[in-house]
């Protein structure tokens, strides 16, 4: 009976935790306001919002990139693409494109963008080197990428393993080290580390060389 009832809790507390997880699944007005401060969009800027779920960060990055820029929404799930297209037709912005990516490529144009951001999306890599080498050609010389990720929650791990991500993260989410030694490894320059990101979040911003 008290396994039975301890379960019963641990199954609690993971329903718990998912459903905080996914409230904070997008990004906050002022969450995004002060990505763009940092990272410095302006107009006429190409940028790219990888593994852009709602759109979000992507449809601000469009408002700054204005007419002049482009905005590229890439997610690995073809609904999730489809749900962006609609998202963009209802919204008759013609300098966004939609992207159908790959588990190890961006499938982006080669040395197209300004600034690139994943956000909550980097724990979920299941091939990061080949992921960061594609994110390295993908961005100008000298162009930006900002990741944005949580320290992991070993228990939710054990509890829900995904299939395929590198067993050294340490649980759901990735340890800020473990991100910046693998973009140095990608030929990245690490710019700053910003520790106190909202949502118990911190963004690693890291660029390519001129």
């Amino acid at each position: 009976m008290a396994n039975r009832e301890r379960s019963t809790q641990r199954r609690l507390l993971v329903a718990v935790f998912l459903a905080a997880v996914f409230a904070l699944a997008s990004a906050s007005p002022e969450e995004i306001a002060r990505l763009q401060k940092l990272m410095g969009w302006k107009a006429g800027q190409t940028i790219a919002d990888v593994g852009a779920g709602a759109g979000e960060i992507g449809f601000a990055a469009a408002k700054a990139a204005g007419e002049r820029g482009r905005v590229y929404l890439t997610e690995l799930d073809e609904k999730k693409t489809k749900e962006l297209e609609e998202e963009v037709r209802i919204r008759g912005l013609k300098n966004v494109t939609v992207v159908q990516a790959a588990v190890k490529e961006t499938k982006l144009p080669e040395g197209c963008c300004d600034a690139i951001v994943l956000r909550r999306v980097y724990h979920h890599l299941t091939a990061p080197a080949d992921m960061d080498a594609s994110l390295l050609r993908s961005l100008k010389p000298g162009g930006e990428l900002a990741v944005i990720d949580f320290p992991p929650r070993k228990w939710l791990s054990e509890t829900e393993p995904v299939e395929g991500v590198p067993a050294n993260r340490g649980g759901h989410g990735i340890p800020e080290k473990i991100v910046v030694d693998e973009l140095k490894a990608a030929g990245f320059r690490i710019e700053k580390v910003v520790e106190d990101w909202p949502e118990e979040s911190y963004c690693v911003v890291a660029r390519r060389g001129e």
